[in-house]
């Protein structure tokens, strides 16, 4: 099971990916998604080129050919702006644009890790490189050449395949970006459930740590007491020795009293028989 450290680091992009082994021989590291970047814009420039090739040489400009009645028509027009006819006659504008997207894209791909993006980037890149194509080779001029459309919906502006792929292309990343997933793979999502995650653990660790804790305090006060106990026995050890002691006295007391009493007694008995000889000695 995938600890709460490990789903922190592949959220940031740092760790393994999911069903790697331990660390060691066996660690997947992370693998760039150019590969999927650059086969998803060749397939849309080849199929741009290829449908762009096809309508020129079997359709009449301006006359539509009905596919599916009136709700899908393939007209064969030019367009000197950029997607859906969008900035009519600014050709060599649009061209420094798809230029400029195009580097852009080639930059990210260094550090490209995630497969949706590499799917949404895809599909901007070759449409770019579709239309940026037509700007180039067509007439007028170099950078100021007409694109080439075909794909008519009742309704909605004429465009090509390379339209619809920087389209769709530009509405997944949106998407993407709403997710929470970023070009290098950092997955906000699971970054977050890592650290709650973690945060959990932290708090199942403490809970017991602080039974301890308790259980500690409980000795420490059983020993004060123990403590107590112990110092109340001596106290009253040391009552019991005391008034064993002052009922000896009360008794010694009370001895020497008898004996003076018995002393009192034989000394008037003495002066009895004194005076009764000293009487019959006078007669």
């Amino acid at each position: 099971m995938e600890t709460a450290q490990e789903g922190a680091a592949r959220a940031h992009g740092d760790g393994p990916e999911p069903g790697a082994g331990p660390a060691g021989p066996e660690l997947a590291p992370r693998r760039r998604r150019v590969g999927i970047l650059l086969a998803v814009a060749g397939a849309v420039y080849a199929l741009d080129i290829v449908s762009k090739l096809l309508v020129v040489a079997h359709l009449s400009y301006g006359r539509p050919v009905h596919v599916l009645g009136d709700f899908l028509q393939l007209t064969y027009t030019r367009n000197s702006g950029a997607a859906f006819s969008i900035g009519y006659g600014y050709t060599a504008v649009f061209s420094l644009i798809a230029v400029g997207v195009i580097f852009v894209i080639l930059r990210l791909a260094r550090r490209l890790y995630s497969v949706p993006w590499a799917l949404a980037l895809g599909l901007l890149l070759g449409g770019a490189i579709g239309n940026l194509t037509d700007r180039i080779v067509r007439s007028p001029g170099p950078f100021r050449g007409w694109v080439v459309d075909f794909v008519q919906f009742p309704h909605f502006a004429i465009f090509n395949l390379a339209d619809a792929a920087i389209t769709c292309g530009g509405v997944l990343m949106v998407l993407l970006a709403f997710r929470g997933l970023h070009p290098d793979g950092t997955d906000e999502r699971a970054q977050y459930e890592a650290d709650r995650l973690k945060e959990q653990e932290e708090a199942a660790g403490a809970r017991p740590a602080a039974k301890t804790g308790n259980d500690g305090a409980d000795g420490a006060e059983d020993g004060r007491a123990e403590a107590r106990g112990g110092r109340d026995d001596r106290a009253a050890g040391a009552s019991g020795h005391g008034d064993d002691h002052d009922d000896s006295d009360d008794r010694d007391g009370s001895d020497d009293r008898d004996d003076s009493g018995d002393g009192g007694r034989d000394a008037a008995a003495a002066a009895a028989q004194q005076a009764e000889k000293a009487s019959h000695d006078h007669r």
